[in-house]
């Protein structure tokens, strides 16, 4: 009976480990080729892909190596690395550790990229005087983005937690593709025609340099310079610089970060109303106060009968006045507050969240992300998105039955 050997996944990883840094070519080599999905983290260390036509490989250079560059990486940059290639043993998988970068000429994208912008920059596009100032508590708020990304679902998260009653107006659109500049180009332009919504919010979450090249382009960059709604730029994570962020009006580091900014908290405007008003009743009655003691002073005083007579009258017509101003104040308050609370119910009546919980849905074409009205807008083996009032729903269409009756 042969007996088998039996390893534990520790022993082969540290196995394979032990033969790569054994290796002679692979303990230190230089290798040319592009930065991709380029991240520094909070510890110093700096994480990045390596590739060319036909393959690619991951890198890290650690803090101490990193703090000695002379030059700024960024995702589309050709680049010459030296390093040796080991085992990352928690994950099973082997990577280039970085001891040496320096830049070896831009990269196609990234050239692109410097030259539009350049170009763009002289045009004026990116000039501070033309940017225009975000509304401090607008009417709707529109968003162009894809409806199935990560970056829709935080700004409504962070837009319903800071003001519930807010409109937010989707214009769907591809955010990556050959298809996204025009669709992101046509979603703007439909946003600025209405003249309901003061601010838009364009972007999408993270994403590889050519992930996020669709906000790169002309085509967006001067659909956003074209817009009469001041624009909010949202486009991957905090250190990603795109075009679109320096033409918009005002540029967020994440697509929640763009939703803090546009809306105010409510229950944070609702204090500083309260704490308002509480210093205005605190004015007047300190005024009042002031006159009172000063009519006192003088009704002491010895004065003929007829000043004290007059000084009398005036001290009843003060009181009555004062008694007329708090009733004033507070009529004013209350109606305030019951418009303010009519408004928020009609806001919240029309909302389409309200709408769905109360049994409807919305069915979205899975693709295109456009809303099917009838039966003839989509198809047997079709995939839609069915949204409901508490979430959404994957499906397939398996039979279409037309209304016999309509």
């Amino acid at each position: 009976m042969v007996l088998r050997r039996i390893y534990r996944v520790g022993e082969i990883t540290g196995y394979i480990r032990n033969l790569l840094e054994s290796d002679s070519l692979l303990s230190d080599l230089w290798i040319r080729g592009e930065i991709s999905n380029f991240k520094r983290h909070t510890s110093g260390h700096i994480y990045f892909t390596l590739k060319d036509d036909s393959s690619s490989l991951r890198c890290v250079m650690f803090r101490s190596r990193a703090c000695l560059l002379d030059f700024l990486p960024a995702n589309g940059m050709n680049v010459l690395v030296r390093g040796y290639i080991s085992l990352y043993e928690r994950d099973g998988s082997y990577q280039l550790y970085v001891e040496e970068l320096e830049p070896d000429g831009m990269g196609a994208l990234y050239l692109a990229y410097c030259l539009l912008k350049d170009r763009l920059e002289a045009e004026g596009l990116f000039a501070v005087e033309r940017k225009k100032p975000i509304p401090f508590l607008p009417r709707k708020v529109g968003v162009v983005t894809s409806p199935n990304g990560a970056a829709w679902h935080d700004i409504v998260t962070v837009i319903r937690r800071r003001f519930p009653q807010m409109p937010i107006v989707l214009a769907p659109a591809a955010v990556q593709g050959e298809q996204a500049p025009g669709e992101i180009q046509a979603a703007l332009a439909a946003l600025d025609r209405r003249d309901d919504i003061d601010v838009v919010i364009v972007g999408r979450g993270g994403g590889s340099f050519e992930e996020l090249w669709a906000f790169n382009t002309e085509e967006v960059a001067r659909a956003i310079f074209r817009m009469h709604i001041p624009v909010v730029s949202a486009v991957g994570h905090e250190t990603d610089y795109s075009i679109a962020d320096l033409v918009a009006d005002l540029r967020a580091p994440t697509p929640s970060a763009a939703a803090e900014i546009v809306v105010p908290d409510r229950r944070e405007l609702e204090r500083r109303v309260f704490n308002l008003q509480g210093r205005l009743m605190q004015a007047v009655n300190r005024g009042l106060k002031e006159k009172r003691e000063k009519l006192k002073t003088i009704a002491g005083r010895s004065l003929p009968r007829s000043v004290q007579s007059r000084l009398l009258l005036h001290k009843q017509e003060v009181g009555f006045l004062n008694r007329r101003l708090l009733d004033r104040t507070r009529a004013i308050t209350m109606n305030a507050r019951a418009k303010t609370e009519l408004i928020a119910g009609k806001l919240d009546a029309l909302s389409p969240l309200a709408i769905l919980k109360r049994g409807y849905s919305i069915c979205r074409n899975h693709s295109t992300g456009n809303i099917i009205k009838g039966i003839r807008e989509t198809g047997v083996g079709e995939l839609v998105d069915v949204i409901l009032g508490d979430g959404s729903m994957h499906c397939l269409v398996k039979e279409i039955k037309e209304d016999q009756h309509g």
